[in-house]
């Protein structure tokens, strides 16, 4: 079987397609049964109506009922209507059990597709579904910029050394490797990579490894630094030298761009790397950090969430004293580029439905493209539930130094580590421009 898009001209109001789909033991290991059924109808709406190469804008929907493994769906899609002028158009969305149950319902705003294009359902993963959509959104839009000259400190094992000659391959990265280079060239051969003329600086250990990187970027000889076979604590002991470091005015900070499938767009989480405890003056550079990142990945005015556990702000909560205090920081114009609002619990952050339910009136809630976590702990947890629970890939960057960090993880695949890169080139393309003080 093949599957076909419809491309603008051909769709109009009240046009329909109906699909099934059976919940089954994988589907429950990868998304859990509650995420399911939002999973599913992103899905269709991308395999389906309109089909391959559509990217979904906006979604409100309304769960109605629960589902169980082996549980059949009638998924129904129609077309309510479209705009020319942005090239989007409205699906109605809705699922119901072979018991005649229904599941969940709402609307899903897309971008149609404007290729044809043609293929077996399963070879279309990569442009169709929902899973990676954003991280492969994120390596287009870096496909016509200069590469970036990176620094990678100690990549003296297959794995490190491998992520980072990846991102040449790609264009996106002009390597220095920084190591012992006895370590690096066996490392080299272990994964079987031909280093070239890659240039090596031979150092030590890794610790000299971290201030001569660091020392390279203070100096303007590379505009980007990448994290090799060293904890990251040591590295970032280098970067935030008062003496010979990175610093700047700001606060460095940590953000993840999450690529969830249920998303319509990146969901950038801060701070769930670096900042432990972070106070209202940090939460404040965390947030601006953020909202550059945003800038940088086309976002013109993110939205941010300022997470506590409750909308309410409540004197024995102090996550909602400094969620309050953050946007009246930003009417006051001490945060800028972004529109912010909290504090809101998480539910009612990312889902309209929930936000309309406790009344919540925000231009923010149930549409965020920024969660700041009120602490390390939470947002740590936060973006590992959505990598283990919801099939969310990650990548992620340093920022608030004079230079854009790559941070990878082992646990990273190909994708992930290249979005990483991707992401820091284009920060580093708003450094050149003169547009980003990141």
């Amino acid at each position: 079987m093949t599957v076909q898009n419809f491309l603008f001209d051909e769709l109009h109001p009240g046009q329909q397609v109906e699909t099934t789909s059976r919940l089954n033991h994988q589907d429950v290991r990868t998304l859990g049964e509650g995420l399911w059924p939002g999973t599913m109808l992103v899905n269709a709406v991308c395999t389906e109506l309109p089909g391959p190469g559509t990217q979904p804008v906006a979604q409100d929907l309304i769960y109605q009922g629960s589902v169980a493994i082996g549980d059949v769906v009638t998924i129904t899609l129609e077309v309510v209507e479209k705009d020319a002028e942005t090239g989007q158009a409205v699906i109605a969305a809705r699922a119901v059990k072979d018991t005649g149950d229904p599941v969940i319902s709402g609307q899903i705003t897309v971008r149609v597709p404007t290729e044809r294009i043609n293929g077996e359902p399963g070879s279309l993963a990569g442009t169709s579904k929902g899973r990676r959509r954003q991280l492969h959104r994120l390596l287009r839009m870096a496909d016509d910029l200069t590469a970036m000259s990176v620094a990678v400190v100690h990549p003296v094992d297959a794995l490190a050394l491998q992520g980072a000659m990846q991102a040449a391959e790609h264009d996106l990265m002009t390597l220095t490797l920084v190591g012992p280079e006895h370590k690096i060239r066996t490392a080299a051969d272990e994964a079987g990579l031909e280093l070239g003329a890659t240039p090596i600086i031979d150092v030590e250990h890794s610790h000299h490894a971290a201030e001569t990187a660091v020392d390279l970027a203070r100096r303007g000889e590379v505009e980007g630094l990448m994290k090799g076979s060293l904890h990251t604590d040591e590295l970032m002991g280098a970067v935030v030298s008062r003496q010979k470091g990175l610093r700047t005015e700001r606060r460095i900070s940590h953000v993840y761009a999450m690529d969830v499938p249920t998303y319509p767009r990146p969901l950038l989480i801060s701070d769930a790397a670096i900042n432990i405890a972070p106070n209202l003056a940090c939460k404040r550079d965390i947030c601006q950090n953020a909202i550059e990142l945003a800038h940088a990945l086309g976002v013109a005015e993110p939205k941010v969430a300022i997470l506590s556990a409750t909308e309410s702000v409540n004197p024995e909560i102090p996550s909602t004293l400094d969620a309050a205090a953050l946007c009246k920081m930003a009417d006051r114009g001490q945060i800028t580029g972004g529109l912010l609002d909290g504090p809101l619990a998480f539910d009612n952050a990312i889902s309209e439905s929930a936000a309309r339910t406790k009344r919540i009136h925000s231009r923010v809630a149930g549409n965020p493209d920024i969660l700041i976590a009120p602490d390390l702990e939470s947002g740590n947890m936060m973006a590992k539930q959505l990598y283990y629970l919801a099939d969310a890939e990650a990548a992620g960057i340093v920022l608030g130094a004079r230079v854009p960090i790559v941070l990878t993880s082992r646990a990273d695949d190909v994708i992930a580590r290249l979005a990483s890169c991707a992401i820091a080139l284009l920060v580093a393309d708003r450094q050149r421009r003169g547009l980003a003080h990141l």
